[in-house]
């Protein structure tokens, strides 16, 4: 089986002649301490990123039977969570004044965004990449050439995740035919945009994590609030929560404007907590500037890493 380890360049074997007076040039940059060595070339960090995601893939279809196991359970989690929330409105025919319809909008396009970026983020999963810290293993990635956050990133790539993916969209798929929108071109590529800003916010929650670990070494759970926590309210209308909740979502961690606003705009509903009339067009700089602070983090908490010494 092919590590993930075997995907990054090796060095040539150098000839006996040249061994001592001229050693193989490296494919890799010059190490260096200073975070340059993260500067390594947009196609270079391509190249690595592809190999590194292709030895994950190979190594996870190994084993075929266990792979289609994963692919079906983690479909039916997101299916059956769901289907929960279809019997409610058997009984009840609104969810603060929502249609199952455009509950599904809601809850479709976050479980696409979420596990999408559980699927790409996985080696920032804070609870992993802590037993990394603590065992050493990150000790190991420093050690080599290459930007940290790029073969972090490339480390884990949870293929399985895509049946979470494709139940999502089937959901979302559901709730376009449910609800009454004139669906466009520039409203489809809206949607898509919005998911995106999604996937860059819950990237950054993993990031950050992750990064709070350097000095804590095992991952704290309160993470959990924002990341699993925040995909489950998220999946409703923001309106029905305590005013606290809604303030600390919108100003706090600003996950209101990454699904409910833009949803809201979607259906031409009228928006009951006030949240402004630019509200539904800000889910991009809110994705960016979380994935930026974010990497911020890292970087700040890479200069001050101290290894646990195992």
């Amino acid at each position: 089986m092919r590590s993930a380890e075997e995907a990054l360049p090796k060095r040539p074997p150098s000839s006996d002649s040249d061994s001592v007076s001229a050693p193989a040039p490296s494919p890799f940059p010059s190490p260096s301490p200073s975070p340059a060595r993260d500067s390594i070339g947009v196609a270079r960090s391509a190249d690595l990123y592809r190999r590194l995601v292709g030895a994950q893939i190979r190594s996870q279809m190994q084993y075929r039977l266990s792979f289609a196991l994963d692919l079906l359970s983690t479909g039916l989690i997101t299916l059956v969570e769901f289907a929960a929330i279809a019997f409610v409105f058997q009984r009840f025919d609104s969810l603060g004044g929502w249609t199952l319809g455009e509950v599904a909008l809601l809850y479709g396009m976050v479980a696409v965004a979420f596990k999408t970026m559980d699927m790409l983020f996985a080696g920032f999963d804070p609870s992993d990449f802590g037993q990394s810290v603590r065992l050493g293993g990150f000790d190991q990635l420093m050690l080599r050439p290459v930007g940290l956050a790029l073969q972090v990133l490339g480390s884990r790539f949870t293929l399985h995740r895509i049946g979470a993916i494709a139940q999502g969209l089937v959901i979302l798929a559901i709730a376009i035919r449910l609800v009454d929108v004139d669906w466009s071109a520039a409203k489809i590529l809206y949607v898509l945009v919005v998911v995106a800003s999604q996937i860059l916010f819950f990237g950054a929650l993993y990031i950050i994590g992750s990064t709070i670990t350097f000095w804590t070494i095992e991952s704290i759970e309160a993470i959990n609030i924002f990341t699993y926590g925040g995909q489950e309210m998220l999946s409703f209308p923001m309106h029905i929560y305590h005013p606290w909740m809604r303030r600390f979502f919108t100003y706090i961690v600003p996950g209101v404007f990454l699904n409910y606003a833009p949803v809201v705009h979607l259906l031409s509903r009228p928006e009951p907590i006030g949240l402004g009339p630019f509200a539904p067009f800000l889910a991009p700089f809110v994705g960016v500037l979380a994935m930026a602070l974010a990497l911020a983090f890292w970087r700040f908490g890479v200069r001050h890493y101290q290894s646990t010494g195992t």
